[in-house]
């Protein structure tokens, strides 16, 4: 007996020694880096040969090393606190538009209805030369952003060109309210419609708010889209889902490395209904708590969730206070869904030197929903009903995300002084031919990889003086290129015109139009209506 005593206190007296060990030796690791990084900033500032600025220096060596571990772990300066707080709460003080800083130059992409920006008589596709007297040029994007907000009912002055024409408004910022729920309705005698675009802290109190308006309507049956919807609080999604779902369930669990930030989160109240059909929408772009909410009404079978696969977001974040008034949100947890699955697309743990990311669907796990039904982990929310549709080219991609497809819209506006209303308008096959004829005409503002990288090549040539007779060959073959590039648009023709239609809706009926003129059109809508109105079809889903 004495010897088993012995040889467990000794084992014991191991582990403690290793332990101990281990953690002095992260310790020493830690501090010593720190001490290199401390030696070699002081070198650099003193000794440098022009001035340096500490503050930037330091924020591009934190956000290099945050940007190694995964998207979502970032510093913020003070500035950025105020900025990350902003978008939590959904209200500030500014003047209610949506820019892209690009190229020194801040353009105003979208104007919120009701807006400061929009009694001052802003318009989308303006160009803000000067916010008071302050050339925006001279301004990263952050500095920018904080010229143009400010305290509810101060004034500034803007000097915008529009048309290639300057001129000067006054607009007085007010408190902005970013309303997660910008349109609801009835799409027919029974179906409801809710679409939804935030979580944020008026999400719930907003979706609890339509549902009860559309409940007196004489709503029998739910659609929510939670389409493009990136997610936010997490608590919001928990009390979303509990309006559908019993008291204690569980709605989502996190696992982190430390304990005490693990966690099961379970509804608290009474649910509101428990028996109206429901369905999900979700697209490749539905993130984070828009994925905890489908996914807990997926594995409780309350719900039928249909449209694409979804983003894969299985990562938690929580921010943590640092010195100076800075902070850091940093990923601690993954979030698993009550059956247990964890749908984090990207494994940026096993990142190769290259940079590319493996992904969890690979290898994507089954799990059981609460009737048997098999629902999958990894790589998003897999919808119980696929809408099919052609896979989104690279040069499609380009173009959506280009300055020729935004500006084309500019100039549709200002060629177009109405249009017919949401439930109305689509641009037709001719309006498409119009577009491509605009951007043969513009190809320089959609310019694709290929295109770059043969610009390059000729660039290097010409610096080895070996361009002489490649000139020509260049021209015809860049020629080619680009007709091919626009043939290759065809491939996603109706995407395409889908969303140059809600890029022109927004100038004339803001968000909420596009959401009217969805509700009338868009397949996947019409697709839950069908399914939802088809009481044996519906069932069937949710149990098979």
């Amino acid at each position: 007996m004495d010897k088993i005593k012995k040889w467990t206190i000794g084992v014991l007296a191991g582990l403690a020694l290793l332990i101990s060990v281990g953690f002095q030796s992260d310790f020493f690791e830690i501090a010593k880096q720190i001490d290199i990084y401390t030696t070699l900033f002081k070198e650099l500032n003193m000794y440098y040969i022009d001035e340096v600025n500490p503050a930037k220096l330091s924020n591009k060596a934190i956000s290099s090393m945050l940007e190694s571990l995964d998207p979502y772990t970032r510093y913020y300066d003070e500035q950025g606190v105020e900025d990350a707080r902003i978008a939590a709460t959904g209200e500030f003080g500014g003047i209610g538009v949506v820019t892209r800083y690009k190229n020194n130059t801040l353009t105003i992409r979208e104007l919120l209805k009701n807006s400061p920006a929009e009694k001052a008589g802003i318009k989308p596709g303006d160009k803000i030369l000067k916010i008071n007297d302050i050339e925006v040029r001279d301004f990263d994007e952050s500095g920018v952003t904080a010229l143009l907000n400010g305290l509810p009912n101060t004034k500034v002055t803007l000097q915008i060109e529009r048309q290639n024409k300057k001129m000067e408004l006054s607009v007085v910022r007010e408190k902005i309210t970013v309303n997660p729920v910008p349109y609801f309705t009835m799409l027919d005698n029974e179906v409801g419609y809710i679409s939804f675009i935030t979580f944020n802290e008026k999400a719930s109190f907003e979706v609890k708010k339509a549902f009860l308006d559309l409940k007196d309507q004489g709503m029998k049956k739910l659609i929510i889209d939670v389409r493009g919807n990136p997610g936010g609080l997490l608590n919001e999604a928990v009390s979303i889902a509990n309006f559908f779902i019993p008291k204690d369930k569980i709605v989502v669990t996190t696992k982190a490395k430390i304990e005490k930030w693990s966690d099961t989160f379970k509804t608290l109240k009474e649910p509101m209904d428990l028996e109206i059909p429901m369905a999900i929408i979700i697209n490749k772009r539905s993130a984070s708590a828009s994925e905890i909410l489908a996914g807990s009404l997926q594995d409780y079978d309350r719900a039928v969730i249909i449209g694409e696969r979804s983003f894969g977001k299985g990562l938690v974040q929580r921010y943590l206070p640092l010195s100076y008034g800075t902070q850091m949100k940093i990923t601690i947890s993954k979030y698993y869904t009550p059956s247990g699955r964890c749908i984090q697309e990207l494994d940026y743990t096993n990142t190769d030197e290259k940079g590319n990311v493996p992904k969890f669907s690979k290898s994507t796990e089954s799990f059981n929903s609460e009737k048997g039904r098999t629902v999958y982990g990894g790589g998003g929310i897999l919808p119980d009903v696929e809408i099919e549709k052609p896979v989104t080219t690279k040069t499609t991609e380009t173009v959506l995300n280009s300055e020729a497809f935004f500006n084309y819209a500019t100039q549709y506006f200002y060629e177009n002084k109405t249009i017919a209303e949401p439930s109305k308008f689509k641009l037709s096959d001719s309006d498409y031919i119009s577009f491509k004829n605009y951007l043969a005409k513009n190809q320089a503002a959609f310019e694709t990889k290929t295109e770059t990288e043969f610009k390059k090549a000729l660039e290097t040539a010409a610096t080895e003086n070996l361009n002489g007779n490649l000139s020509k060959d260049y021209s015809e073959l860049l020629t080619t290129i680009q007709q091919e590039k626009l043939k290759e648009l065809d491939k996603n023709k109706e995407e395409i015109i889908d969303e140059l239609s809600e890029e022109i809706i927004k100038r004339y009926y803001y968000s909420e139009g596009v959401y009217q003129q969805k509700a009338i059109f868009d397949n996947t809508i019409l697709k839950a209506v069908s399914i939802l109105n088809n009481s044996k079809e519906y069932h069937k889903i949710i149990s098979q």
